[in-house]
C-alpha cells in the first residue's frame, strides 16, 4: 500500500497541477488544477467557477484575489498562479521578463470602456493645466503613468511637471485624496467612483475617453504551463468565453454572486457589466494597443530589453478553441 501511494504521489507536480497527456481531452484526462489571478471587481472567473463552465472542461479552478491585475501578473513570476489577466502594461512587463506568452485578449479597447476611467481632482483644479506642480497617484505596475503622460501632453504639460506618488491599490488613493496627500487620481469601477463622488472638495475632472489611450487587456501564462497543458488551456478559453456570454445575459444573477463573494454592491456590478464586457479572442486592435504601449515602455526605459511582440503571441490554442474569435493576422 505504501509503495502504491508513493507511485500516485510521484505523478503529481509540486504546485498541485496535473500535466495532461498531449492530445488528450478534458473528458478522459485527469482534472487539472488552475490557479487564476483575479480581482475583487472582476466577475468573469467567478461566473465560470460558479456555473460549472470550468468543471465541464475538466478544470479544477481556483480564483486567487489580488489588489490589482498588475499584482496578479507579478504572481506569475513566483508561480503563485498559473494564468493571469491584466492591462497591456503589466502583461508586457511579464513578456519582457521571461518565458511567458499571451494566450488571448479580453477586449475593452473601446471608447465606452475608456470612459469608465475617471480622473478625480481637488476642486481648485479646474483644468489639466492646473495640475502643474501637483501630486498625482499611480498604481504601481500599471499603465497609469502612461495615461498621465498622454493626458498631460494634451494639456501642455510634461510628466515631469507633476509628482507621481506610487500606491498599491485604489483604496490608498481614496484615503490619500481625502487626507489631502494627493491632488488627483485616476479611478475605475462604479463601486470606487461612487465613493470618490462623495468626497468633499473633490470632483470628476475628465475621463480616459478624452485622451488617446485605449486600454487593451490580455490573458498571460508561462510557456511551460501552456506546453504541458494544451487541451486544458483550450478548455479554459472555451469556459471563459461561455462565462463572459453568460454574465452579460444574466446581470442580476452576477450581481448577487459578486455581492456574496466580494461584497461588491449590486448596483456597481449592474453598472459595470455592460460597460466592460469580456470578449475572449484576439483582434488587430488588441495587437495595435499592445504594440503602441510596448513602444512607449521601450522608449522610456520601462522595458530595458526590447523583444519581438509577435513572438510572444501564443494564439494557436485560441484558434483551435474559438476560431471565429481570432481576427488578427500577421
Amino acid at each position: 500500500m505504501l509503495l502504491s501511494m508513493t507511485f500516485i504521489l510521484s505523478g503529481c507536480s509540486s504546485n498541485g497541477t496535473i500535466s495532461e497527456a498531449k492530445g488528450g481531452s478534458a473528458s478522459d484526462a485527469a482534472k487539472v488544477k488552475i490557479r487564476i489571478a483575479d480581482t475583487s471587481t472582476n466577475p468573469t472567473f467567478r461566473v465560470a467557477i460558479a456555473k460549472g463552465f470550468f468543471e465541464s472542461q475538466g478544470i479544477d479552478a481556483e480564483s486567487i484575489t489580488f489588489g490589482s491585475p498588475a499584482e496578479g501578473v507579478n504572481a506569475l513570476f513566483i508561480k503563485q498562479v498559473d494564468i493571469a489577466y491584466g492591462a497591456d502594461f503589466p502583461v508586457l512587463n511579464a513578456l519582457a521578463k521571461g518565458d511567458y506568452s499571451i494566450i488571448a485578449s479580453a477586449g475593452q479597447t473601446t471608447d465606452e470602456a475608456a470612459a469608465a476611467w475617471k480622473l478625480y481632482a481637488k476642486e481648485e483644479i479646474q483644468s489639466g493645466a492646473d495640475l502643474k506642480g501637483k501630486k498625482v497617484s499611480f498604481i504601481r505596475g500599471t499603465f497609469i503613468p502612461y495615461l498621465w503622460d498622454e493626458y498631460l501632453k494634451d494639456q501642455g504639460l510634461a510628466l515631469g511637471d507633476v509628482t507621481q506618488v506610487g500606491q498599491g491599490a485604489f483604496d490608498e488613493s481614496y484615503i490619500a485624496l481625502k487626507q489631502g496627500e494627493l491632488d488627483a487620481t485616476w479611478v475605475i469601477g462604479s463601486a470606487l467612483t461612487d465613493k470618490f463622488d462623495t468626497l468633499e472638495g473633490v470632483h470628476q475632472l475628465t475621463d480616459m475617453s478624452q485622451t488617446p489611450v485605449r486600454l487593451g487587456m490580455g490573458l498571460v501564462a508561462s510557456n511551460e504551463f501552456i506546453e504541458d497543458n494544451p487541451e486544458t488551456v483550450k478548455g479554459f478559453l472555451v469556459a471563459l468565453d461561455e462565462a463572459a456570454t453568460y454574465a452579460q445575459a444574466h446581470p442580476e444573477e452576477v450581481a448577487d454572486l459578486m455581492y456574496k463573494e466580494t461584497k461588491q454592491p449590486k448596483e456597481a456590478t449592474l453598472k459595470d457589466l455592460p460597460i466592460n464586457p469580456w470578449v475572449v479572442g484576439f483582434t488587430q486592435e488588441a495587437y495595435d494597443s499592445l504594440a503602441g504601449q510596448k513602444q512607449y515602455m521601450v522608449d522610456n526605459g520601462i522595458i530595458e530589453q526590447d523583444f519581438d511582440l509577435k513572438g510572444k503571441l501564443n494564439l494557436e490554442l485560441l484558434k483551435q478553441a474559438l476560431p471565429d474569435k481570432v481576427t488578427y493576422t500577421e
